[in-house]
């Protein structure tokens, strides 16, 4: 399986919920031991391991694109290249739909608006790969997403870091998210999914 953390890359942009998907990516590498470095080739830090503690079979390369955002799909054209192959690939990301503390993961869906997704898509050519969408909105105490509107303020948001009240939950659900990458990767992404997607 490979595994792609979306993000920007660049120390100012480290703790922004934009990069959610490469901190969450980053500390699953740490979880089972693997090492990132740079591929000049694919201008991308690549990491290999095996999430299985005990050895095995089920390996998993992990991609952080050293791109800006919407261009995250030139690293990934390099790492998938059919539409079969896309079936093996799953991009972790954040999402302005879901609040934050909640995720979910989906197969062979629209990018939400997401320019990273989108540009994911055009280069391996199909919608028909996993996704792991990690929430980064605001909720009310009902439940009812606050997500900023406007392409100003979204950007201003998602390229903002968290602020301290919500650095707990977000390390809550990076951990949550460790161990759904881990189920992924050694049971399979819908016995995953069955996990991610009742919180």
């Amino acid at each position: 399986m490979i595994i792609i953390g979306l993000g920007n890359p660049g120390v100012e942009y480290e703790n922004t919920r934009h990069n959610t998907g490469r901190i969450i990516v980053a500390a699953f590498a740490k979880k089972i031991d693997a090492e990132f470095e740079f591929d000049k080739k694919t201008n991308a830090d690549i990491a290999q391991g095996n999430p299985l503690a005990g050895g095995g079979k089920t390996k998993v390369t992990l991609v952080l694109p050293d791109t800006f955002m919407n261009k995250s799909g030139a690293a990934v054209g390099k790492f998938v290249k059919s539409i079969k192959a896309a079936k093996n690939l799953l991009v972790v990301h954040d999402d302005l739909d879901l609040p934050l503390g909640r995720m979910k993961i989906s197969f062979n869906k629209s990018s939400g608006g997401h320019k990273g997704v989108e540009s994911v898509m055009r280069a391996v050519k199909t919608e028909a790969f996993w996704r792991l969408r990690v929430g980064i909105s605001s909720a009310t105490a009902s439940g009812k997403i606050k997500k900023p509107s406007g392409d100003a303020l979204v950007t201003d948001f998602i390229v903002a870091e968290w602020k301290p009240k919500e650095e707990d939950e977000f390390k809550k659900i990076t951990k949550k998210a460790v161990e759904v990458l881990t189920l992924a990767t050694t049971d399979g992404p819908e016995k995953a999914m069955m996990v991610a997607n009742q919180n």
